[in-house]
């Protein structure tokens, strides 16, 4: 089984301090358990607007993990993220939503884990489960 590992988890992961420290490490190890971790490439770009994360860094640290980075997504990908995304926007404008706002990269790591039918690895389940109902979510 192939997991995609979405961003929130490895920042827990590089903040000690984080209450969700030990939580996101426990899911990842579980994870990777039970077979590859991946992450599309809008993770990738995601971490690097970390203060200190550098190409080098990132690098290190998804050899390091075991986490492969997959830098090409299919037409099927960037559609299906569109979809959901107007999806989204349109249920937040009819809900007058308050709450914070989504961002694209959400939608492109969910369509990405629901196209290659791989398990999504988050800490924040309720605007996959919401976007992509079929989607095996895996939470910490």
């Amino acid at each position: 089984m192939t997991t995609v590992v979405d961003s929130n988890v490895i920042v827990g992961l590089w903040d000690r301090d984080d209450a969700l420290n030990a939580t996101a490490q426990s899911a990842l190890d579980a994870a990777l358990a039970q077979g590859d971790l991946v992450v599309p490439a809008p993770v990738y770009a995601e971490l690097m607007a970390f203060a200190g994360r550098t190409e080098s860094f990132l690098d290190a640290f998804f050899r390091e993990t075991s986490i492969a980075v997959d830098w090409e997504l299919e037409e099927r990908v960037w559609r299906l993220a569109g979809q959901a995304f107007q999806d989204y926007a349109t249920r937040r404008r009819k809900q007058r939503d308050p709450g914070p706002r989504r961002i694209l990269a959400d939608f492109i790591i969910g369509a990405y884990a629901a196209r290659n039918k791989y398990s999504l690895l988050t800490l924040d389940e309720g605007v996959y489960r919401a976007a992509f109902p079929s989607l095996s979510i895996v939470t910490a």
